[in-house]
């Protein structure tokens, strides 16, 4: 799965400020400095009906203006609570005025508007210092200022000026605004939201706004048309009876590597064949759920083709996993067959005590029965479920994602087509199986010819093992996180080499930093990378940013959509937000899965009837993002990730957001520590090449955040923790948030090796020399498998990978670091 979900990465949506302000997209591909002007005319009818509906509800035209202006306004903020400034007299100062677009009329808006705006109006001859801070907003600097005279000028930080003026028996909405921040486009467009908004108003004011679009249908055209991936035509065959097609083609071709094993397209197909006759001589039916629950090896590649070609789905598992969640995985996708090997079968041993109709079939002995080798032939269609992936819930139960064989066929040409994946060439297959990463890793290559290079774990582990596996194995396409990439790129940058045969990096999981990928054009220039997003549910990724040169902007974005496929940003009504406005991402198209297994609930609640293109599914996840002037998409974070801090809510994302753009910062995360008889503290980490104050952060996010949601400390990491498959661990920093809170007394190292351990052991872990206790365990102190690697390279590889994990006690490691 290829998705950046830790929330507060660049929150661009607009917000409200620490000064009280409302933001606004930047639009614009050449920023200038100047000021520009747009002149729009109000069609008449609409200040007549304006005007009736104002002495009907005996309120000026004003304050229909600022309803309208409110409207477009949270549109363009991707908020309902907005503040702007308001010019309560001629050639005066604006003074604050907060709105809410909550009232669900258009009439119910205009009476709150009107309170908001005879508020103002009482107090324009008060000092705007003394009014503002009774509103608890700072009296200046405002983003977006409304004027009804639409005279004034733009001044301080102000943006964007709108204004209603009089010209020659015309009304016409005049907008002034900043040309580093829109440009005449983008102004157009905002005009064009305020005409409609006041027409809607006019037209109808006893209507709900809330589901009322702003947008002209040449922009919802453009979004919905204009920024889908490109029409791609599939053959309409199976991946499975491609495999088939390329194994005549050249049947002695090396298909898949794993150590100093291989397998030939003939020799993978001919095994694939029997083990798929073997799940069909035990009852397999068509879309009947199959646990593959094997190693990363040849068995493995075998497996998964061999239940394609019988018509069944797969259901990855790691042997490796606890026996409760394999229980509930097989009980969930109502899996009764198991493909699996000896050595493998640890969970499962649990699970036949309690799932009696679980049948296991070890596959070298379905590969020695006497089932033919040649070609199935079991009609498997197009919208057929593949497969079944099992991603954490948040009710603490998995659940399992299905998806079609459409959808994985179009992400494997994706991949294909845009990372340019050729026969004879290598694909590395690096992800663990319950990954969806894994699946295109495992098959794009052999769709086209080439070859399957499975890296072993200890080698991903080991650096340099890894590297010679890439070189050896004459890779050109590689996925890793930015994490591994980071610790890959650390170690080409002290022994640099050259990656002959590497065409691509696809980074994935997280975000992709733009000075970490600047750094590796830096070091491999001739090696593109591909920002790749997407999710388990949408057949994995749906969108690439394919750089052969590096970025030029403060922030990789997600890129494009691949072929297919169509990315929608909009609102809870699930219409189109403006171009450049903050909203929820969401997916149509062919990538979109059939729902969670078993699960109707939380499917009705993620996967919906596309209402822009009869008959298709939309997938809801719970990213946000926006569109950028360039079609692509940037990814804003999660708006699921909230908390209460002093009884108030509080978005981490948005902490996270300032945390990251403080100088030296390079990814922050905050995590909630609680307190036995006290309030719940936010602690915030932080990672960088180097170390950065927490003073200095502090004030910086005192600068920016109310101090509610200031963290209470701040603690600053070489590198922040991973789980298993390269994402953030927070539970892991919560944990160690939890212990901070109170340390106990320790027992300090005291031989000058436990003292030069401690040393490098603290600077793996992100904590300080004087914390590290001789008792004390790397692994239950935060460390993961990256950060122990970490470890390693600090100490120069005086021990290996192998003696930190049988030896985790610092005591213990300070012996054998001590006997080299």
């Amino acid at each position: 799965m290829a998705t950046p979900t830790e929330p507060g990465r660049e929150f661009w949506r607009g917000m409200l400020l620490a000064d009280g302000s409302t933001t606004i997209p930047r639009w614009t591909r050449t920023p200038a400095p100047g000021v520009a002007e747009h002149d729009s005319t109000i069609p008449e009818d609409v200040p007549t009906a304006l005007c009736r509906l104002a002495d009907q509800m005996a309120v000026p035209a004003s304050a229909a203006q600022l309803a309208a202006h409110a409207k477009v306004l949270a549109a363009l903020c991707g908020k309902r609570e907005i503040v702007t400034g308001y010019v309560a007299a001629p050639g005066g100062p604006p003074l604050p005025c907060r709105l809410t677009t909550e009232p669900d009329t258009w009439r119910a808006l205009l009476r709150d508007v009107r309170r908001v705006e005879s508020e103002l109006l009482a107090h324009k001859d008060f000092a705007v210092e003394e009014f503002a801070r009774e509103l608890g907003v700072a009296e200046q600097p405002f983003e977006v200022v409304f004027d009804p005279t639409g005279d004034g000028d733009l001044t301080g930080r102000t943006a964007l000026r709108v204004g209603v003026v009089r010209e020659d028996e015309r009304v016409v909405l005049r907008l002034r605004y900043r040309t580093d921040v829109l440009d005449a486009d983008c102004a157009a467009r905002i005009a064009g939201y305020h005409r409609t908004a006041l027409m809607l108003l006019a037209v109808d004011p006893d209507a709900e706004h809330g589901p009322q679009s702003l947008l002209s249908a040449e922009e919802f055209r453009f979004q919905l048309d204009e920024l889908a991936g490109p029409c791609r035509t599939l053959p309409n065959r199976r991946v499975h009876e491609l495999f088939e097609g390329r194994v005549r083609m050249h049947p002695d071709a090396v298909a898949v590597v794993h150590g100093d094993r291989r397998l030939t397209y003939r020799e993978l197909n001919a095994r694939a064949n029997r083990l798929a006759r073997a799940l069909l001589a035990r009852g397999l039916r068509r879309e009947g759920a199959v646990a593959v629950v094997t190693e990363r090896n040849l068995d493995w590649v075998a497996a998964v083709i061999a239940v394609f070609k019988a018509g069944g789905v797969y259901v990855p598992i790691e042997p490796h996993l606890p026996a409760d969640r394999v229980t509930a995985m097989l009980r969930r996708a109502d899996c009764w067959l198991v493909l699996t090997e000896l050595g493998s079968t640890s969970s499962l041993d649990h699970d036949l005590d309690t799932l009696s109709r679980v049948e296991l079939i070890y596959i070298d002995a379905a590969c020695g029965q006497p089932y033919a080798e040649d070609d199935l032939d079991v009609h498997v269609g197009q919208e057929q479920l593949a497969y079944i992936y099992f991603t954490s819930g948040s009710t603490g139960e998995p659940k399992g994602a299905m998806c079609e064989h459409a959808g994985m066929l179009n992400h494997l040409y994706a991949k294909i087509d845009d990372l340019g994946i050729a026969a004879d060439q290598a694909v590395a297959q690096t992800a663990p199986q319950c990954v969806d990463d894994s699946l295109w890793q495992l098959l794009s290559a052999l769709l086209v010819g080439g070859r399957t290079l499975l890296v072993e774990q200890e080698a991903i582990l080991d650096i340099e093992r890894f590297v010679d596996a890439i070189v050896r194995g004459r890779v050109a396409v590689l996925q890793i996180t930015p994490s591994h990439l980071e610790v890959v790129l650390a170690s080409l940058e002290h022994t640099p080499r050259r990656l002959p045969d590497l065409r691509f990096v696809s980074v994935t999981g997280e975000e992709l930093r733009t000075d970490l990928a600047r750094r590796w054009f830096a070091a491999q220039p001739g090696i593109g990378l591909v920002n790749a997003y997407g999710a388990t549910e949408t057949s994995d990724d749906t969108h690439h940013e394919v750089m052969t040169v590096p970025p030029a902007g403060d922030r990789v974005p997600l890129g494009r959509c691949v072929n297919n496929i169509r990315a929608y940003v909009v609102d809870e009504h699930l219409m189109p937000v403006p171009l450049g406005a903050p909203g929820a991402i969401v997916f149509s198209g062919v990538c979109v899965g059939r729902g969670y297994v078993n699960d109707p609930e939380r499917t009705r609640s993620a996967f919906l009837a596309d209402p822009h293109r009869e008959g298709e599914r939309l997938y809801r996840g719970g990213d946000y993002g926006r569109w950028s002037p360039e079609g692509k998409l940037e990814f804003l974070g999660r708006r699921d990730h909230q908390v209460k801090i002093c009884g108030r809510r509080v978005e981490i994302g948005e902490i996270e957001t300032v945390l990251s753009r403080v100088p030296g910062v390079r990814a922050g995360v905050v995590v909630v520590a609680g307190r036995a008889g006290l309030s719940d503290r936010l602690i915030a980490y932080y990672d960088g090449p180097e170390p950065v104050d927490a003073d200095v952060v502090r004030g910086r996010l005192a600068e920016a955040l109310p101090k509610h949601m200031v963290p209470a400390a701040f603690h600053w990491l070489r590198s922040l923790p991973l789980t298993a498959d390269g994402t953030v661990d927070r539970r892991t920093l919560a944990t160690r948030a939890a212990e901070r809170a109170e340390e106990p007394d320790r027992d300090p190292p005291s031989t000058p090796t436990e003292r030069r351990l401690a040393v490098a052991w603290a600077k793996a872990l992100g904590m300080r020399a004087d914390q590290i206790d001789r008792h004390d365990h790397f692994f239950d102190r935060g460390g993961t498998s990256l950060s122990a690697v970490q470890l390693v390279n600090g100490l120069d590889r005086a021990v290996s990978l192998g003696d930190v994990t049988r030896n985790p006690v610092l005591a213990d490691l300070a012996q054998v670091l001590a006997s080299r």
